[in-house]
């Protein structure tokens, strides 16, 4: 046996077994000699390293690939939805401030908040301000929109709520709904959703309901609810558990829709707010197909996996037919109110989406009308639709006291 063959096992692999010989003379078996770990490599195996290695840098470049295929979708810091919420708030202390209960009422509720006390509960179960002050501050009367040219009205109302429950329900509302919308699409689009869809819903309003005055946020809510329905379609293609989510969302929806056949609640504002809001959303809310990578998110040397286009057919077609169907019914009902058409004229059942009436309740407006006679600071009011009388003591000039009385005699 030759004394100068030395037998090493360089990097071994499971199945092989890598024998390199540098003596001269015959290998043998890699268990029959002792193993050297001080030899420097031999061009084998610097050959099998850099092999090793490009294996390497396939394999990171194909998982790095893979990460430009699947990047997630950027995060928005919400921060519209909040402000608008503080807005509503600070609109609503402010209504609360100028109508001044204590000044303009016999009684109030929590009296103990001073002026910021609400209007008696017959008047306004709401916990709220009266009517005139709502109508001061900019509430929706269909009657100044058409006779005065005040249509600001259609957007001031938005920002206007009846009472404490209203308001509080109506921001809840908004913050389950908006900050998840703005987290995805940004303030931009949730923002513009929010204003446009809420002016359709007023503009659906006036052309129904042409009595009375209409305040609140929900045609605005309901355009959030309707814009999620159609960015669900559009986006269709990367969603997971697309059939469960639709029937979520739209169970939801017709909730809140039916909820507004109830008296007292303005429905045609919510169904003109969900309109204008599923129309948006093709226009707003249409997202990159899945699959798409942009050429801004391909490092240099990288060819993307796949070159699909940014958007399917599809959605072009929902995006041109949606903005086409805004623009003409925006047009088309703001002329009409214009003109003071009431569109309950030329359709007879109409007036069931707003109110069903039961054996529980009725859905015609009661307006309030009384016979007044004044001696001195003695009012004696009499209600025309129900006879009751009775004789208030006023205190100072009061020019909407006498109305909020004839309200509460008749209620």
């Amino acid at each position: 046996m030759d004394s100068g063959i030395e037998i090493k096992v360089m990097n071994p692999r499971r199945g092989d077994n890598l024998v390199h010989p540098v003596g001269v003379g015959h290998a043998t078996s890699a268990s029959s000699a002792p193993l050297s770990s001080t030899s420097s490599p031999l061009p084998d195996e610097r050959g099998l390293r850099q092999q090793q290695q490009q294996e390497q840098g396939l394999r990171q470049g194909q998982q790095r690939q893979g990460l430009i295929d699947f990047k997630p979708l950027k995060k928005w810091v919400p921060w519209i939805v909040p402000g608008f919420v503080l807005a509503n708030i600070v609109v609503f202390v402010i209504t609360m401030f100028i109508n001044d209960c204590p000044k303009n009422s016999v009684s109030c509720v929590a009296g103990f908040l001073g002026r910021f006390s609400f209007q008696p509960l017959k008047e306004n179960p709401l916990l709220g301000p009266s009517s005139s002050t709502l109508e001061t501050m900019g509430a929706l009367e269909v009657s100044k929109v058409v006779h005065r040219h005040q249509a600001w009205r259609l957007i001031s109302c938005i920002w206007l709520h009846a009472g404490v429950f209203h308001i509080l329900a109506n921001m809840l509302s908004l913050v389950f709904i908006g900050i998840g919308l703005e987290q995805e699409f940004g303030f931009v689009r949730i923002g513009l959703v929010y204003l446009i869809a809420g002016f359709g819903g007023s503009l659906m309003s006036s052309l129904f309901i042409q009595t009375g005055i209409s305040v609140g946020a929900s045609g605005a809510l309901f355009g959030l609810l309707g814009s999620m329905l159609s960015e669900l379609i559009t986006n269709w293609t990367i969603y997971a558990n697309k059939l469960a989510a639709l029937l979520t969302l739209i169970l939801i929806i017709v909730i809140n829709l039916a909820m507004g056949i109830l008296p007292h609640v303005d429905n045609f504002a919510h169904i003109g707010g969900f309109l204008s809001g599923f129309l948006l959303g093709f226009v707003f809310l249409i997202r990159p197909q899945f699959g798409y990578v942009s050429e801004k998110h391909v490092p240099p040397g990288y060819i993307a996996a796949s070159r699909k286009p940014k958007h399917k057919p599809y959605q072009y077609v929902l995006w041109v037919i949606s903005l086409i169907l805004l623009i003409v019914g925006y047009t088309v009902g703001l002329v009409l109110l214009l003109r003071g058409v009431n569109l309950n004229d030329h359709c007879s059942w109409c007036h069931y989406m707003s109110c069903i009436p039961t054996s529980l309740w009725s859905c015609k407006s009661q307006q309030a009308y009384c016979e007044s006679i004044q001696y001195g600071n003695q009012l004696n009011l009499t209600c025309i639709s129900n006879g009751k009388s009775n004789i208030y003591t006023l205190s100072g000039e009061r020019p909407s006291q006498a109305q909020q009385l004839c309200s509460n005699l008749c209620g």
